[in-house]
């Protein structure tokens, strides 16, 4: 059974916002007599995750997700509850804590601008105090796993987005850390290159062991990198949860596409929208809470020729779309 890696105990974080009227007059009044309003962004989080585990963090602008993120970090304190990450209270014992964690960030390089990589990787080792045999085992491995040996001597400025990406978490891996934070890693990316770092990021999960925590806003990254989901939403935790288990439970609308012999003129079904579409095709969509997949299938197979059928379920993006505009409701 995996050991527990991190605990977060009904965590709690308000932020002091500055109330203004609106106008000039409410600008000067703001000057002489300023006034404030307690926002809750954290409102009572639980959660654990075991070692090795990789989960996907994941919430709409002002969810309380970054500020969860920024308390799990060790950069935020909670107002109240309890976090403990590896043995160690992130806020308390910073310095500690963070030579034992990775970050990632899609938007923000940890390297530096006008130095080859490799001089950054240097740093990086003299920083984290890196055995030697670590820092060149890693070097290698990284170098080889992202295919950086054509740009690993060039300096970060000259570098392809993706290139940059991939130097930056080998940076965040150097020291062998047990966690790593992914914050948008495969932000502005082709197709190509985010497979690529998808495919690494489940190369180190899986062979290394290392446990992954992952926010983005492409929900493809969390359905090919986690196996866990953990949805928050103004402040509290909405769903937490397999990721196929939210698509299970969830996913409720489906789309039958159906391509006939002739361009039949479909009889109405109850509680199924028909679309015609070009050469003799048509979708049937419906939600599998009114209507029986299997009997809708049966019963045009019985009173029409079919040439060819697929169905088409909603992906976990839809559905976490739906949950945050209130079309489906988390049970």
């Amino acid at each position: 059974m995996k050991d527990t890696l991190i605990k977060v105990d009904n965590i709690k974080k308000s932020f002091k916002i500055n109330k203004r009227a609106n106008g000039l007059p409410g600008h000067i009044a703001n000057l002489f007599v300023p006034k404030y309003e307690m926002r809750k962004a954290v409102d009572g989080i639980n959660f654990e995750i075991k070692k090795g585990e990789a989960v996907g963090f994941i919430g709409s602008n002002g969810a309380g997700k970054s500020t969860t993120i920024k308390m799990l970090s060790g950069i935020l304190y909670p107002d109240e509850g309890n976090i403990e990450i590896a043995g160690f209270i992130p806020y308390k014992q910073r310095k500690a804590y963070v030579s034992n964690i990775g970050v990632v960030f899609g938007q923000k390089s940890q390297l530096s601008w006008d130095l080859p990589i490799i001089d950054s990787y240097e740093l990086l080792k003299h920083i984290y105090k890196i055995p030697y045999e670590t820092y060149e085992k890693n070097l290698k491995q990284f170098t080889e796993l992202l295919d950086m040996s054509s740009f690993i001597e060039q300096p970060v400025r000259q570098l392809s987005l993706g290139q940059r990406m991939r130097a930056d978490i080998a940076a965040s891996l150097l020291h062998s850390p047990n966690l790593v934070f992914f914050d948008e890693p495969t932000i502005g990316l082709d197709v190509v290159a985010k497979e690529r770092i998808r495919e690494f990021i489940r190369y180190i999960n899986r062979e290394k062991g290392i446990t992954i925590i992952f926010t983005t806003h492409d929900m493809q990254d969390i359905e090919k990198t986690c196996s866990r989901l953990i949805l928050i939403d103004k402040g509290k935790k909405l769903y937490d949860d397999s990721v196929n288990g939210l698509l299970e439970k969830y996913s409720t609308q489906r789309k039958l596409k159906v391509e006939f012999e002739v361009d039949y003129n479909i009889e109405p079904i109850e509680n199924v929208v028909i679309e015609n579409k070009e050469n003799n095709k048509k979708v049937f969509s419906f939600s599998n809470q009114n209507v029986s997949i299997k009997s809708l299938i049966s019963d045009l197979m019985g009173r029409y020729e079919i040439k060819d059928m697929s169905i088409e379920e909603m992906d976990i993006e839809s559905v976490v779309r739906k949950i945050y505009e209130g079309g489906i409701k988390i049970s």
